[in-house]
């Protein structure tokens, strides 16, 4: 299943440093995504464009994760060539991502 069918982002970013928050839509999934959701993970799948380390901050009372992705904007929104490079695209990208299906995990009824 795709992230996003037990997730939704928020992101920020500044400079070159990019900031993504994945919540997951039922608490139930949070030790799960613990596991499946490395900061190693993230960065191998979002490839050439982080350049700098990924770093994950655990909000387990909200169900949530931070990522902070250094060097991943091309020098910064405001510097880079790229079109779109910032962050609502970056988290969009990375709901994409491939995990486990939950239902076979856990026998918790989802929401």
């Amino acid at each position: 299943m795709k992230l996003r069918e037990i997730a939704h982002s928020r992101t920020g970013d500044k400079g070159n440093t990019l900031n993504i928050s994945v919540i997951c839509h039922d608490a139930r999934n949070y030790d799960h995504l613990r596991a499946a959701l490395t900061a190693e993970r993230v960065k191998m799948f979002l490839g050439d464009v982080v350049l700098g380390d990924v770093v994950r901050y655990e909000l387990p009372r909200l169900a949530a994760f931070n990522f902070v992705l250094g060097n991943a904007l091309g020098g910064g929104v405001t510097r880079s060539l790229a079109l779109d490079a910032h962050g609502k695209s970056m988290s969009s990208a990375l709901l994409d991502l491939e995990v486990e299906d939950v239902t076979q995990v856990s026998d918790a009824p989802q929401m």
